[in-house]
């Protein structure tokens, strides 16, 4: 039997090519529609990101001055030389460098660890847990900052101190902001419990969106528990591991509110950190070329980590 081709000649629609000057204007029409939204986020960038990066970066390379119509000489390398001979510049990177080492760490272990257990334990509380592992992030840095400190005060003021003295476990208070490390775990203490609720609500997320049949089917293998968690959970929240690290790196080098609240940088500038030290140098030393040397400097290690980091861990295959 023959195709009735008079039917199926309404079902079958050929479009033939447009002529280039209709497509053109349609083209046209669409870029004038939309230009004026790229052009408004261009600007955006060009003020607040792109000339203040290049200002930053000039400004390191000179003896920089904010009086109108003061001389801001060109002095070459010298503001990045000045920072190799300062002590001032060791401890800040120190710091900031054992920052990432304790905090990183410990944040993603604690951050995975409350996430798969709210998940499989209270799985009809999640909303709920999410909201109070999300609450430190929201709160002000400064009103997280002054408790820390009422918590963390000097002699029996302090509400730890007065625990650990009545519990037996000192003998004498701790003056924990006065001595360099126990001022130090308490900024690294601070810093956790501020932002370990983001990493618990991603990884909460990420979990969530684990297909149920893959745990299925290692269960009809054999695998349940801890080698379900190893062989089919560490593998599918690879990716979101590697977004968490990479931005808690980057969070740990921003160190700035949980010294400058806290400690100041003291005693004596041992807690000093980049970002701190930038601050104090811009805005209290008015040492603006200094300052931007600092920044450049700590702007290129953050790329060249997290670049490096990123590189590594899309390549790696966590437990």
């Amino acid at each position: 039997m023959e195709p009735n081709l008079n039917n199926n000649h309404s079902d079958i629609i050929l479009s033939e090519k447009k002529p280039f000057s209709e497509r053109f204007k349609k083209g046209a029409k669409q870029w004038l529609e939309v230009s004026p939204f790229l052009l408004i986020g261009l600007a955006g960038a060009s003020i607040f990101v792109i000339y203040p990066l290049i200002k930053g970066i000039v400004m390191s390379f000179q003896d920089y001055s904010i009086i109108p119509g003061a001389e801001s000489p060109f002095v070459g390398l010298e503001n990045y030389k000045k920072a190799f001979s300062d002590p001032a510049f060791a401890y800040a990177v120190r710091n900031t460098f054992l920052n990432t080492v304790v905090t990183v760490p410990i944040n993603w272990f604690l951050g995975l660890f409350f996430a798969v257990l709210i998940n499989i334990q209270f799985v009809k509380y999640k909303i709920t847990f999410r909201t109070l592992y999300y609450l430190p992030i929201i709160t002000s840095w400064i009103v997280v900052a002054f408790l820390f400190r009422y918590l963390f005060a000097d002699g029996d003021n302090g509400l730890i101190n007065f625990a650990l003295v009545h519990l037996g476990i000192v003998d004498e208070p701790i003056s924990w902001l006065q001595n360099q490390w126990t001022a130090m775990i308490v900024i690294w203490l601070f810093h956790i419990w501020k932002t370990v609720g983001w990493t618990v609500v991603i990884y909460l997320a990420a979990l969530q969106g684990i297909p149920k049949n893959l745990y299925e089917a290692a269960a009809i293998d054999g695998a349940s528990g801890i080698k379900a968690f190893k062989f089919v959970t560490i593998p599918m929240l690879r990716p979101i591991t590697a977004f968490v690290i990479i931005n808690l790196i980057m969070g740990a080098f921003n160190f700035f509110p949980q010294v400058y609240f806290i400690t100041n940088g003291g005693p004596m500038g041992q807690t000093e950190v980049l970002q701190s030290m930038i601050y104090k140098q811009a805005f209290s030393n008015f040492n603006f070329g200094y300052s931007s040397a600092l920044g450049v400097m700590m702007g290129l290690t953050i790329f060249l980590i997290t670049f490096t980091q990123q590189k590594k861990l899309s390549n790696q295959k966590f437990m």
